[in-house]
């Protein structure tokens, strides 16, 4: 059946918009405010008009514990240089841990069937003990602690616990490399490590502490490292220095039952994310605890509609920010269903099977595993029964119209799918989903309340219904505090400043369509310019993995007679061959559903095509290959050794 362009896949009845957070918060704005809030378009243009307002509003709302000071905004016409809530303090870990019940917590599925779950209560008093214990380490404020660990319940205490003690959280996830993790550890210098001691991927079982070993020797500012066991109970850690098993780590403190919270400003520094890494050394971005926790309850209560109770699941690494962001759910009341593992295990069902099991509400993922199971023909209407589910979140890359077909078609029709887009940068979003909106097919439905998103041209005017760059006209609580060793701003102002003055350049190349949505055309730095128009590739990935034989494609601009020449790869379905009926029917698919500028001078097929850890492409990394430039940093790459097939290859030559 085919989708009509001129009808939503999805709007929400008005029994859901009634009962959702966002109408109760539009409906106590009115009230406290004295103004008329008649739909989500007049919201939206308060919470930018009047932003102290609409904070102040929020952070009622949410619920957030400590003292809000006086004053709400200063310097608010400065970008980067206004100060939020400066009068404020709170503690981060004091609002994710504000239920002390014995409901469910965390749930936790690890791929070879182990499982756990703690309820409020048993979460607080473990992370009670690891505050204790990081104390006694000589944790203290502004101090660094580091997780190489998988998504696990552990990975959440840890992290409460620091931050419990106003220390910085940092990590990665487990299949980074020794290198990927110094580059990014040694610059942030932290004073304890928690690490696993191994994890489980696709039915393997992948030891870690020699990996681990070779980590400590080069860190010397670790003086302890604690070690979670995952893979096995017992180990030997004589070859780890500073090593202690987690019992040990925390036996002296077992009949600690209470946290100290210490109530900090609302610029203390809470988290470093990195950036990918894969031109050069990851950047250290700096975010503070206030902003986060202000902007994770707008998006978790307001545009994801968590409510007490609900559960709310994340496909997701410790080295990807949206497990900070899922773990932030605490502070909304939803219980957090933790996963770590492949998600293809199973035959691809694995994680239907835990929705049903454990009565996901939210079910998080990607783009690229939505279309992933799409390509295997999976059908989870049909094998299972998904009651609990009534939204569907979608990010890491574009999720194309195909992809809200499937899910409509697919998996269920009475679902809310609610594609994402924001980034490491703000460890949130800059455009997402609404629960009392339409979902019409291919569009992220609006802006991020409080967000002032527009689209500009390359003069710097807004547009609609053109591409152009996705920036932030205004402050917004969680923009970075900045970057780690960075003293006078000036990598921070490069990356994001220096385009447009007193305005967040953040790197989309994306349009608003005439329903106000946003559809994101890829990257900025990875357009392609042949014959000086812009395409985005994520407009050629939409048509080329329409195709049956096609697995994955990527795109990428080869520097070509004084102009850009288009390279498509692709990877194809096992025993397939590209042969030219395939190279010209990819090519008619994309000249009939684009432009003929769209269409690439040369297609060439791959055994793999490489992703950051978290699932991205990286084009800019083959475009370095095919020019015969180096790719800096390896080690942030899933798969580094999928570039040899694209180093030297004849057909570029001609």
């Amino acid at each position: 059946m085919t989708p009509c362009p001129d009808q939503p896949l999805w709007a929400p009845s008005a029994e859901r918009i009634a009962a959702s957070n966002l109408t109760a918060f539009r409906r106590c704005a009115e009230q406290r405010w004295d103004v008329r809030l008649p739909d989500f378009d007049a919201l939206h243009d308060w919470s930018i008009a009047s932003p102290e307002q609409f904070w102040v509003s929020l952070w009622e709302f949410g619920g957030v514990i400590g003292e809000r000071g006086e004053r709400v905004l200063v310097d608010g016409d400065r970008m980067p240089g206004a100060r939020w809530f400066p009068d404020a303090r709170l503690n981060f870990a004091e609002n994710l841990l504000r239920s002390r019940d014995d409901t469910d917590a965390l749930v936790f599925w690890g791929e070879d069937e182990v499982k756990n779950r703690l309820t409020h209560g048993e979460l607080y008093r473990q992370v009670a003990r690891f505050a204790a214990a990081l104390r006694e380490a000589g944790v203290v404020c502004g101090d660094r602690v580091a997780a190489y660990m998988p998504n696990m319940p552990e990975t959440v205490v840890a992290m409460l616990a620091a931050a419990s003690i106003g220390a910085i959280f940092t990590s990665a996830s487990p299949d980074f490399g020794v290198q990927g993790v110094l580059d990014r550890f040694r610059q942030t210098a932290p004073k304890v490590l928690i690490a696993a001691d191994g994890y489980f991927y696709n039915g393997r079982v992948i030891d870690g502490l020699g990996k681990l070993g070779d980590i400590v020797r080069q860190l010397p500012s670790v003086s302890r490292v604690v070690v979670v066991p995952y893979i096995r109970a017992e180990h030997d850690l004589g070859g780890i220095a500073h090593a202690r098993m987690l019992a040990d780590f925390l036996a002296p403190h077992h009949d600690v039952t209470g946290i100290e919270f210490e109530r900090l400003p609302f610029d203390q520094p809470l988290y470093v994310l990195y950036s990918s890494g894969t031109t050069g050394a990851p950047k250290c971005i700096v975010h503070g605890a206030g902003g986060v926790l202000l902007q994770h309850l707008k998006e978790h209560l307001l545009h994801v509609d968590v409510k007490p109770g609900d559960r709310l699941f994340y496909f997701t690494t410790c080295g990807w920010m949206m497990w900070n962001w899922l773990v932030s759910g605490l502070a909304s009341g939803a219980t957090l269903l933790l996963y770590d593992g492949s998600p293809l295990i199973a035959d691809g069902t694995v994680l239907f099977d835990y929705a049903d099991a454990e009565g996901m509400t939210h079910f998080g993922t990607s783009a690229r595993f939505i279309d992933g199971i799409a390509k295997l023909g999976l059908q989870p209407r049909e094998t299972h029964r998904l009651a609990s589910v009534r939204a569907m979140l979608s990010t890491g890359s574009p999720l194309t119209p195909e992809s809200f077909d499937y899910v409509y078609r697919a998996i269920k029709p009475d679902l809310w799918l609610s594609s994402i887009s924001g980034g490491t940068d703000i460890v949130s979003c800059f455009v997402l989903g609404c629960p009392i909106l339409p979902v019409w097919r291919g569009e992220i439905q609006c802006r991020g309340l409080g967000m002032a998103v527009e689209v500009f041209d390359d003069e710097g005017y807004p547009v609609r219904g053109e591409r152009g760059e996705l920036v932030c006209t205004k402050p917004f609580p969680a923009i970075p505090l900045g970057f780690w060793d960075d003293p006078h701003g000036s990598k921070y102002h490069a990356a994001y400043f220096e385009r447009f003055d007193n305005v967040w350049h953040h790197g989309d190349f994306c349009e608003i369509t005439a329903r106000g949505g946003f559809v994101i055309h890829g990257r900025s730095d990875a357009t392609l310019n042949p014959g000086g128009m812009r395409i985005g590739t994520a407009e050629i990935y939409r048509q080329v993995e329409k195709l049956p034989e096609v697995v994955e494609a990527i795109v990428v601009g080869q520097d070509w007679e004084g102009d850009v020449r288009v390279v498509l790869f692709v990877k194809l379905r096992a025993g397939r061959a590209l042969d030219d009926e395939l190279v010209a029917r990819i090519r008619q698919t994309i000249r009939d559903n684009t432009t003929p500028r769209h269409v690439p001078a040369k297609v060439l097929q791959v055994a793999d095509i490489p992703r950051t850890k978290s699932g991205k492409l990286v084009e800019l990394a083959v475009r370095n290959v095919i020019h015969g430039q180096p790719v800096k940093n390896l080690d942030a790459l899933d798969n580094p050794a999928a570039l040899e097939h694209f180093r030297d290859r004849a057909e570029l030559k001609s």
